[in-house]
């Protein structure tokens, strides 16, 4: 059986962190969905960068767009839903075989409005109305700004994938939005079938700290912090808050784990995928480290709920001198401002095609 499809049944849901037309108009994410047991699918604003400064693809669909007078962020979003509406099309039948629970594609909001709240609840609500499609996430990071975002969003019924966390306690502050949103709508008699998944990243972690660790510790602070994060999860969604939440209606917010391509060229490229392998849990891959699981990936032990070891590793850093706490706010603020720099290279290439285009 191959890789992929044990992870499956191991109860890991795959996902592909990757979208473009190409990767749509070739087949290829079929191909992904029928023979990798792919999903579902994230995107962000570097993948998006990438996708259109390295193809003409988009180029037709600019100058249709560029009759309307739109500004560089809307036609963005023109194009990026566009995209985003046929993967969700192709994911449906995985939506409605799952009860919602898998067949996503997600979309995040403008990375200028991550210190802003309110901007960033009147964004989300209006790029899943104008999607249109039941199974599209609107990806809003878990910042302390972002927080308060999740739980008026979850309470409105906007499904959200919740970005950019980077350590068990930060993971915690978004469960705890999405809860509080669900129980809002508990109290007023709604559903309680607004769906959410927790993007944790990992490999950023042992890129951060190579230089910090001693040799003995290296490359093990992303797992262990995955692994702490997977034990807050199911002590989370065991207590009696949530169950009584369950028994009317409501689904756990998924644990994602983001970021697991391998960084460093010692690791074996499936590092993460094998590290990591847990039921009622979401894996987002990157496109090289799908196809090289898919190949040579090997599913060995599932992660205890207890976090096995991850703790002791954590207790371990932070005596040679990482302090978790500190380097996941960092973490936090570079992630928030390297989408900002993609953004702002997206749209200036979007510029620079229009332009173009016109002459």
């Amino acid at each position: 059986m191959k890789p992929t499809a044990l992870l499956s049944i191991a109860g890991q849901s795959i996902w592909l962190d990757n979208i473009s037309r190409r990767l749509l108009s070739s087949g290829t994410l079929e191909k992904y969905i029928h023979e990798f047991s792919v999903v579902g699918l994230t995107s962000n604003p570097t993948i998006f960068e990438k996708a259109i400064a390295s193809s003409r693809d988009y180029d037709e669909q600019i100058r249709e767009l560029m009759s309307k007078d739109l500004d560089d962020e809307a036609l963005f979003f023109e194009l990026a839903i566009t995209d985003l509406r046929q993967a969700a099309d192709l994911f449906k039948p995985i939506f409605e075989r799952t009860g919602g629970v898998d067949g996503w594609v997600s979309l995040e909001v403008s990375p200028t409005l991550a210190n802003d709240t309110q901007g960033t609840i009147k964004q989300a609500v209006e790029l899943h109305a104008k999607a249109a499609r039941p199974n599209l996430y609107i990806k809003v990071p878990g910042t302390p700004e972002g927080l308060p975002a999740i739980e008026e969003l979850t309470y409105r019924g906007v499904p959200v994938n919740v970005t950019l966390l980077f350590s068990s306690d930060q993971y915690l502050d978004a469960a705890e939005a999405y809860l509080r949103g669900l129980e809002r709508r508990h109290r007023e008699g709604k559903s309680l079938r607004v769906e959410s998944v927790a993007s944790v990243f990992i490999s950023r972690w042992d890129r951060k700290t190579a230089d910090r660790l001693p040799p003995s510790l290296k490359n093990r602070m992303g797992v262990a912090v995955g692994k702490e994060c997977y034990r807050a999860y199911t002590d989370r969604y065991a207590t009696d808050r949530y169950l009584r939440l369950r028994n009317a209606g409501a689904h756990p917010q998924r644990l994602l784990f983001a970021s697991t391509s391998t960084k460093d060229p010692r690791l074996a490229n499936t590092f993460y995928v094998t590290e990591l392998a847990a039921p009622r849990t979401v894996n987002t891959m990157p496109e090289e480290t799908l196809v090289a699981f898919q190949d040579h990936g090997r599913v060995e032990d599932l992660l205890r709920h207890d976090g096995g070891n991850g703790h002791r590793v954590l207790v371990d850093c932070e005596k040679a001198g990482v302090s978790v706490k500190a380097t996941a706010e960092q973490l936090q603020i570079e992630g928030r401002d390297a989408f900002k720099r993609s953004w702002d290279e997206m749209l200036e290439q979007l510029r620079n095609k229009s332009s173009a285009l016109v002459h």
